[in-house]
């Protein structure tokens, strides 16, 4: 397991995509890694819009297994994220739609403080990779 704080500041996404390449590259886990990125972008990208407070931090949290990888994105607003119906004209609303079709499983966690979106998708391990 590893994990990252990142601010509420837009190069954060760009940041959040670089260290789960970063470490999923490291633990060999690298056969789905443009779709993780995508997703990890889509969900950071929604906590740091919609539910990180002015002043405050976003986690992501990266597990792995032989054949699963799992990334949660943990922030402190309020409310949960719902899977929008946009126009077809709308450039916005369709993240969660993306991580629903790209990441085997989805949801999310409703905390005290905030909420955690996690999304997991199979991926199998190269030979070598460290963890």
């Amino acid at each position: 397991m590893r994990q990252q704080f990142f601010t509420r500041r837009k190069p954060s996404i760009r940041a959040t995509r670089q260290f789960v390449t970063r470490t999923l590259s490291e633990w060999g886990h690298v056969d789905r890694l443009e779709e993780i990125q995508l997703c990890v972008s889509e969900i950071a990208t929604n906590a740091l819009l919609h539910g990180v407070p002015p002043g405050r931090l976003f986690r992501v949290r990266i597990e792995a297994a032989e054949e699963e990888v799992r990334i949660e994105v943990r922030d402190s607003g309020p409310g949960r994220p719902a899977a929008q119906s946009p126009r077809t004209d709308s450039e916005n609303g369709r993240g969660l739609l993306l991580v629903g079709e790209l990441a085997d499983a989805w949801g999310d966690i409703e905390h005290t403080v905030g909420k955690a979106v996690w999304f997991t998708v199979k991926a199998t391990r190269a030979q070598g990779g460290a963890q």
